[in-house]
C-alpha cells in the first residue's frame, strides 16, 4: 500500500523525465543510444521485472494457503496459525505508519478525514504504548470483516493482484479510522475528569459548592437502581461518567442529542417531584 502512494508521488517526476529538456536539438533524434542508456534500462528494468515476479510469486503462494485454510473451512490449528502471523504483520505495520504519521495519508486516500492535532501526532510518534494499544484493537477490529469478506466470501484473489497481507492491511486501514476517533474521545473524557478533579482538591473557593456537587452525585449513584427504563439509567449512567450528550448518542445509536436530551428533561422532573414528595412528607 505504500507502493500506492509512493507511486502517486513519483509519477509527476517521471511524467517530467518523459519530456524533451531545452537543450535538445532535432539534430539529436537520429543519434544512436548510448551504451550508459542502455545500461541504465537494463538495469532499472531488471529491478521491475524482479518485483514483478516476486509479486505473482507470493500471490501464488497465498493462493495455495487459502486453499489449503478453505478445507477447514477458515478454523482450526492451522487457520490459527495464519491468523497469528497476520497479526503480527498488522500491528507491525500499523506501529510503523502511526509512528512516522503515514496512516493519516493513507485513511485520508480512503476518505476517512480524521484531521489530526500536532499532539495527537507528536502522542503517537512519542508513546509506543499508545501505538500498540491502537494497532492492536484495529487489528482485532478488522480481522471478523477481513474473514469473511476476504476469505469466506472470495473477496480476494490472485487475479486482484494483490497480496494476501496487503489486502489485510486495506481492511486494517478501514478499521482505523473508529478506533482512533474512540481513543481521542477517551483521551479528552479523561482530560475533563483530570479538569474537575483539580477543581475540586486545588480550588478552596466554595467548599460549599463542591461538597454539595459530590453529594449529589452521589446520590444519583444511589437513584441509578431505581431508574426502571433501561435507556434511561444507561444514559444518566454515561452522563455521571463525564460522556458528552453527542458521545451518548453515538453509542446508543439514537437518532439525535435531542432524544438524550428528553430522557434527561423527563428523569430530572420525576426526580424533583419524587424528593418534593419526600420532603413534604
Amino acid at each position: 500500500m505504500e507502493g500506492d502512494v509512493a507511486g502517486s508521488q513519483s509519477a509527476a517526476a517521471h511524467a517530467r523525465n518523459l519530456q524533451p529538456s531545452g537543450r535538445s536539438q532535432r539534430s539529436d533524434l537520429d543519434a544512436p543510444v548510448s551504451q550508459d542508456d542502455l545500461r541504465r534500462m537494463s538495469v532499472r528494468h531488471g529491478r521491475q521485472s524482479r518485483r514483478l515476479q516476486q509479486n505473482v510469486d507470493r500471490r501464488l503462494k497465498d493462493e495455495q494457503l487459502l486453499l489449503l485454510l478453505a478445507q477447514d473451512d477458515f478454523q482450526g490449528s492451522r487457520y490459527d496459525l495464519f491468523v497469528e502471523e497476520l497479526v503480527r504483520y498488522g500491528i507491525s505495520v500499523l506501529r510503523g505508519w502511526m509512528h512516522s504519521g503515514f496512516i493519516f495519508q493513507l485513511v485520508a486516500h480512503r476518505g476517512f478525514g480524521l484531521n489530526p492535532h500536532e499532539l495527537d501526532l507528536e502522542e503517537l510518534a512519542t508513546h509506543s504504548e499508545v501505538r500498540e494499544e491502537l494497532a492492536s484493537m484495529t487489528v482485532a477490529r478488522a480481522l471478523p470483516r477481513f474473514r469473511q469478506k476476504a476469505l469466506v466470501e472470495g473477496g480476494w484473489s490472485f487475479e486482484g493482484g494483490a497480496s494476501i497481507t496487503t489486502y489485510f492491511m486495506g481492511a486494517c486501514l478501514y478499521s482505523f479510522p473508529n478506533e482512533f476517533r474512540r481513543h481521542r474521545a477517551d483521551a479528552e473524557r479523561q482530560r475533563r475528569s483530570l479538569k474537575r478533579q483539580q477543581a475540586v482538591y486545588e480550588n478552596p473557593v466554595s467548599p460549599r459548592g463542591t461538597a454539595e456537587d459530590v453529594l449529589g452525585r452521589l446520590w444519583v449513584r444511589e437513584e441509578l437502581n431505581n431508574i426502571a427504563d433501561p435507556r434511561t439509567r444507561t444514559v444518566v449512567a454515561l452522563t455521571l461518567d463525564d460522556y458528552t450528550q453527542e458521545e451518548i448518542q453515538q453509542l446508543l445509536d439514537e437518532k439525535s442529542v435531542r432524544v438524550i436530551e428528553g430522557l434527561l428533561y423527563r428523569w430530572r422532573k420525576k426526580s424533583q417531584r419524587h424528593q418534593g414528595g419526600g420532603q413534604h412528607g
